[in-house]
């Protein structure tokens, strides 16, 4: 769906970005069971692991909470869960699955152009808040170990990519800042960017 303020917004989050669309990189190698939680983490991320673990639903075993619910409970994902709210995906989310959420912070969304978030959560562009979410979902329940370079589909239909090198995991142009937050209806990865899809 084409709109000026689609096109705007692409325009301003690329600039911001300085990347619209990450090429992908075939020849890093395919590294399993990759540690994105220690000693890669800045301040800021290792805050944001130690919010996501410190609660209970994000223990080593299978959360019974869904992926709406886990973020609902999150202080990391008090935006994500507005967004799903004024999207109306927070059934979705909370659906049979499975699904792997690559879940931007609140800092994430924060670090958006100025103006961009309150834009998005606007009545009249669900559309586009609906494609920007649906970007962050993949289906399938995919573990931090099973990550490979590659492209991979996303629910709103456009390819993600996914970087693995030897000390971190990117998707797009974001990292992985906390992986493997297991939930009933599949996984989260918390990033630090928002992702966008390409433009049409």
């Amino acid at each position: 769906m084409k709109s000026k303020f689609w096109n705007g917004f692409n325009k301003k989050v690329a600039l911001f970005l300085g990347v619209a669309g990450t090429s992908l990189l075939m020849g890093l190698p395919v590294v399993a069971g990759v540690d994105t939680t220690a000693e890669t983490m800045t301040d800021s991320n290792e805050a944001i692991a130690e919010s996501v673990t410190e609660t209970p639903e994000s223990n080593m075993a299978m959360s019974p909470q869904t992926i709406s619910e886990i973020a609902a409970s999150s202080d990391s994902f008090k935006t994500l869960t507005k967004a799903l709210e004024a999207a109306g995906l927070t059934d979705t989310l909370s659906g049979e699955g499975p699904f792997t959420v690559f879940a931007p912070t609140d800092e994430a969304f924060a670090a958006l152009p100025e103006g961009t978030l309150e834009q998005l959560l606007q009545p009249e562009n669900r559309d586009i808040l609906v494609q920007v979410l649906t970007y962050h979902v993949v289906e399938g329940s995919v573990m931090s170990k099973d990550l490979t370079t590659t492209e991979v589909p996303s629910i709103e239909g456009r390819s993600i990519n996914v970087t693995v090198a030897e000390d971190n995991v990117m998707v797009n142009s974001a990292n992985v800042v906390q992986a493997d937050i297991e939930a009933s209806n599949g996984v989260i990865h918390v990033i630090d960017q928002v992702i966008l899809p390409p433009q049409m």
